[in-house]
């Protein structure tokens, strides 16, 4: 595959991770970033030390502030800002683009106004000619192992097969495997929703719960984000890969997650804008949260954990009485509304 040009819109941890990767991959990286300091940063030490301190960056990154810069004459461009600022971002990105430009989404998160996904979002300012040049990424892939380069796999989708392979393609390496799929639908849900299940497991973990409940909230979780997935078409096998059941347990699991370290600190009797005035980064689950809740009730879909994530962060619920509330509920089968 010969070398092109690529645009990354979003210096964040996994943008600049992707960035990283992809020019280890020998393609030149136009990255851009919203905050001046990240930028010159990351041109004259070759480190964004705000959002991934201590990787070093390749020389054939370039980071700007000008999304005319990232975006023109780019045959690939990355998407991976945050999911309330995407909208905005990229109604002024778009307007620099070619008709081949192809456009890959790396952000997980639902819009809380639209409920529509980032993809959805997308094909609403796209033009056209684009439409069929959008694909998503999804998989369990923290930042900095990216970043690093330890082994990962993930699922590009698009319901254009030449565009899913096209980024298979430009992506992969020897440490970096990717599949295709053509399930947009599954994949952004299962990605965005996980994160909602991810706070959940970190409250059980803040509370000093054991294994068994972190367990039974994976497990119990998962089934709540296919019971929304079949219910607005996605195929229910992609829950069970990289980007649902994959994604799911690492973000869940892993000390990296920013969205169980929001958890954690919910569990220990932190107040969440405490937790949140303490970060960087941005853990999409909370935002998630409220959308994950209102979709449920939009397409009629009970989502327990969901429900309960959502009193937690937004209604001030006690974290031990919505554990209580989920361990009191009726009686049911477990495979009751998956059929």
């Amino acid at each position: 595959m010969s070398k092109i040009n690529i645009g990354v819109i979003g210096a964040g941890s996994f943008g600049t991770a992707m960035a990283v990767h992809l020019a280890k991959n020998g393609h030149p990286v136009t990255l851009w970033a919203y905050e001046n300091a990240v930028v010159d940063a990351v041109n004259s030490i070759r480190e964004n030390t705000t959002y991934l301190p201590g990787i070093i960056l390749p020389q054939n990154i370039l980071a700007t502030t000008s999304l005319k810069d990232t975006v023109g004459g780019k045959k690939l461009v990355l998407q991976v800002n945050p999911s309330h600022a995407t909208r905005s971002v990229m109604e002024q990105a778009i307007q620099f683009s070619d008709d081949d430009t192809i456009f890959l989404n790396c952000t997980k998160g639902i819009e809380n106004d639209t409920l529509l996904t980032m993809s959805e979002l997308l094909l609403e300012i796209l033009p056209p000619t684009n439409h069929n040049q959008l694909a998503v990424l999804s998989g369990p892939s923290f930042a900095r192992e990216v970043a690093i380069g330890l082994p990962t796999a993930v699922t590009v989708a698009s319901k254009n097969f030449e565009t899913a392979r096209y980024c298979q393609s430009i992506l992969a390496n020897e440490r970096f495997r990717v599949y295709t799929s053509e399930d947009i639908v599954g994949l952004e849900l299962a990605s965005a929703l996980k994160n909602v299940i991810a706070i959940a497991a970190g409250i059980s973990d803040g509370l000093g719960y054991g294994h068994n409940t972190r367990a039974a909230l994976i497990t119990r979780g998962m089934a709540e984000i296919l019971r929304l997935g079949k219910k607005m078409g996605a195929n229910e096998m992609t829950f069970l890969g990289l980007s649902g059941m994959g994604d799911l347990v690492l973000t869940c699991t892993g000390d990296l997650s920013r969205n169980r370290s929001v958890g954690i600190q919910l569990g220990q009797g932190k107040t969440l804008d405490e937790v949140l005035t303490s970060m960087k980064m941005i853990a999409e689950g909370v935002k998630t949260a409220k959308a994950a809740f209102a979709l449920s009730r939009k397409h009629g879909v009970e989502m327990p954990i969901i429900e309960q994530i959502y009193l937690v962060i937004f209604e001030g619920k006690s974290p031990k009485k919505a554990v209580h509330d989920l361990m009191t509920r009726e009686s049911k089968s477990e495979n009751s509304g998956l059929q």
